[in-house]
């Protein structure tokens, strides 16, 4: 095919016919000609820029490839005159030829779909994304004949013999998670959100990868109603450290999310307030929120899509949020500090786990919870938080004051391991929340 566009310029009519003839294959029934993406998109006039644009790339010859199909979203002349209107630059050839075929391959995906095979949603195009193996994605507004919220869909099924064409009004561009989000009409009120707490530009930099949990309409509607304000009673300063919650640093796709405490972009006291992660048969974040859609690729990160907002949690809700602390959460509520402990702090906590509460009954010879009063678990309780955002890196041995006057912690640092009055140990340091910071130990902390 390199031959021929060198012959092209001086002797068309051959290439043409050089053409028709290396598009010859044999069938049961004789000769056939066959009509690639390629050949189907050369032989009409409204795709002449395109064209050009192919062979600048290279990527017409791919797109001649008998053994794979493809479904293509062609944009017309009038689509590539307003790009490069929008680019001030005259021709598709003044585009530097890495960028065009990364924009070309933008408007292709793998396998061939006709109209009534597309539904609305995401779809993975062959442009790759900011990670291997992972390419960007395309959202297809099939019953608004929309792709990213911007070109139309004029025409479809353009049949080629590897696949389909369908016709857009306008040249897709790679999209940022800003504009994502924008292009899609079921987070119009996170886009308004974002807006609102100045936080676009900072999800459309392109320097920098993100994963962005992103709660729909449906979400936010929950929240506000639970709330009993709309989004436009919400301060900046209210939604920023909440939009900012559902933000990890990095390029987290679905298949490598992990059960744990994760860091988000939310910061309390200069730390970052972490999400829990719990998979099972679904992911499921702050053991409230589904992920209803995953692997959402941008040019600078990925969407999972939640169906619930989430909140940055106190002290109180990263025990509730977490079933190994249910006793504790037990015995806080009957002492009734989950009241104080949500307040503004800030708090270092101390977190016993259920087994670490097992161990203690059974010293004590009791039941459970039911066994002892208020009045015991009180001084207990206190004898687990101490005042202040301290974490396992700031911590230095030595006599600790605790919210009950009577006792202190005697805290041992060595190594980087954490020793509480001798054989308690720290097991998981440093769950930030957002009024305080909780240490899980594994033993209950006896006055």
């Amino acid at each position: 095919m390199k031959n021929y566009f060198k012959l092209f310029s001086l002797f068309s009519f051959v290439v043409l016919a050089l053409t028709s003839m290396s598009c010859k294959k044999s069938s049961t029934s004789g000769g056939m000609t066959t009509h690639f993406i390629t050949d189907v998109a050369a032989s009409n006039p409204n795709f002449s820029t395109l064209v050009v644009a192919l062979k600048k790339t290279g990527l017409d010859v791919a797109l001649m490839n008998s053994s794979a199909t493809f479904t293509v979203f062609a944009p017309t002349n009038a689509a590539f005159t307003a790009l490069l209107s929008q680019l001030n630059v005259s021709s598709v050839n003044d585009i530097p030829v890495g960028t065009l075929t990364k924009v070309l391959l933008y408007h292709v995906k793998s396998g061939a779909a006709t109209a009534s095979q597309i539904k609305t949603g995401y779809y993975s195009t062959l442009a790759g994304g900011p990670a291997k193996d992972y390419n960007l994605s395309m959202y297809i507004d099939i019953t608004g004949k929309k792709i990213n919220g911007s070109a139309n869909i004029t025409q479809t099924d353009i049949m080629a013999d590897n696949g389909v064409i369908h016709v857009i009004d306008k040249v897709l561009l790679p999209m940022t998670i800003a504009d994502n989000a924008v292009a899609n009409p079921a987070f119009t009120s996170l886009v308004a959100a974002l807006q609102k707490a100045n936080l676009v530009s900072a999800l459309a930099d392109t320097t920098k990868k993100f994963t962005v949990f992103a709660p729909t309409n449906d979400a936010f509607t929950a929240l506000l109603t639970s709330l009993g304000v709309s989004l436009s009673d919400l301060s900046a300063g209210t939604l920023s450290p909440i939009l900012l919650y559902h933000v990890l640093s990095g390029f987290i796709p679905a298949a490598q999310v992990t059960a744990g405490y994760f860091p988000t972009l939310s910061t309390a006291f200069g730390k970052n307030v972490v999400v829990q992660v719990a998979v099972g048969s679904g992911v499921v974040l702050n053991n409230s929120s589904n992920l209803i859609a995953t692997d959402v690729v941008a040019t600078n990160g990925i969407i999972h899509v939640i169906d619930k907002v989430l909140l940055p949690p106190t002290v109180v809700d990263l025990a509730t949020q977490n079933s190994i602390f249910s006793t504790l959460v037990l015995a806080v509520v009957k002492a009734d500090l989950a009241t104080t402990l949500a307040g503004a702090g800030p708090f270092t906590v101390f977190a016993p786990t259920n087994d670490a509460f097992t161990a203690l009954f059974a010293s004590l010879n009791v039941s459970g919870i039911d066994a002892l009063t208020k009045a015991q678990l009180t001084p207990i309780l206190l004898a687990h938080v101490v005042s202040g955002n301290v974490q396992s890196g700031d911590l230095m041995s030595g006599t600790v004051p605790t919210l009950n006057s009577a006792k202190s912690l005697s805290v041992a640092v060595s190594s980087g391991a954490v020793t509480i009055n001798g054989n308690i140990n720290v097991i998981l340091a440093n769950v930030q929340g957002s009024n305080g910071v909780v240490h899980v130990i594994n033993k209950v902390i006896v006055p």
